[in-house]
């Protein structure tokens, strides 16, 4: 059985992967910012009997990476998975979105996997084999209006992902991205805190905020029809399992139908595309709002 590592357990994504992976019998670092937060993971892993075990890790914090990584690896004697699942989303427009949060979202959804990921490849490489998962979304291959700092941190680690695929390959480590649709986690907790359709500091003035507050809604109506995160979880299993032949993994039948429309179109077919999956022909025609 494999030693796995994942990040952003206390909920979601996370939650459910470390479970998964330890129903299949294998040991689990589950990782999180915030350790008091894993109180429902330990509870279920207690239940199950499941070999879990909860680390505390900031993904924003690099200095922190190389003792943690040696403390998995002094308990558990490799590392086999790693799955970069943590994240985090900050809505609004370019101009609006202050750079401290643009910085963030990209330190935690980019620069975050991609340095634990560059942590852990000596320890992959010494043992010539590893897989290595890094938790994309539909977003990171379809830019939409409203979500420029999400979108262009998974961008980043969609590219990123693919050009370290060809770089250790041939060190018997494996690279896979999943990309997945609307699901039903707590990463939009902070951005849909109640039923204002923007946080209160957002700009009143925002020539951007009919935009953005219709996004938010459209969020908001989605959640009630969202996947639930255990489907994620299975594919991170699969995915472990695999022969590492395949990058990109759709988690669910919207992730398979968005890709082979994007991948499937020239450049007008895919602005064509993003137009009627946003739904804001309106922004673009100059009306104020969707009708």
């Amino acid at each position: 059985m494999s030693v796995v590592i994942i990040t952003g357990s206390n909920n979601g994504f996370g939650y459910e992967g470390a479970l998964a992976f330890a129903r299949n019998g294998d040991t689990v670092y589950a990782s999180m910012r915030d350790v008091n937060k894993a109180d429902r993971l330990l509870t279920a892993a207690k239940s199950e009997n499941l070999n879990i075990h909860i680390k505390a890790l900031d993904v924003t914090r690099p200095e922190t990476f190389a003792a943690f990584l040696q403390q998995v690896v002094d308990e558990a004697g490799r590392i086999d998975v790693l799955v970069n699942n943590a994240g985090i989303v900050y809505p609004g427009s370019l101009e609006d979105v202050p750079e401290s949060g643009l910085r963030k979202v990209m330190e935690t959804n980019f620069f975050g996997p991609l340095l634990l990921t560059r942590a852990v490849l000596p320890f992959m490489r010494a043992q010539g084999k590893g897989m290595i998962i890094m938790m994309s979304s539909l977003s990171g291959i379809a830019g939409l209006p409203g979500d420029l700092p999400y979108s262009a941190s998974k961008f980043a680690l969609e590219g990123a992902t693919e050009c370290l695929r060809h770089e250790v390959d041939r060190f018997g480590i494996k690279v896979a991205l999943v990309e997945a649709g609307m699901y039903a986690t707590s990463i939009f907790d902070s951005a849909l805190a109640d039923d204002a359709e923007l946080p209160a500091d957002y700009p009143q003035d925002s020539p951007y905020r009919p935009l953005v507050e219709s996004k938010l809604r459209e969020v908001r109506n989605s959640l009630s029809k969202a996947f639930h995160p255990k489907i994620v979880a299975d594919v991170f299993v699969q995915i472990a399992q695999s022969d590492g032949s395949q990058l990109r993994w759709q988690a669910d039948e919207v992730a398979v139908h968005v890709v082979a429309a994007m991948f499937g179109h020239d450049d007008k077919g895919r602005d064509d595309f993003l137009r009627m999956a946003s739904g804001t022909d309106w922004w673009s025609e100059g009306k104020n709002h969707a009708e």
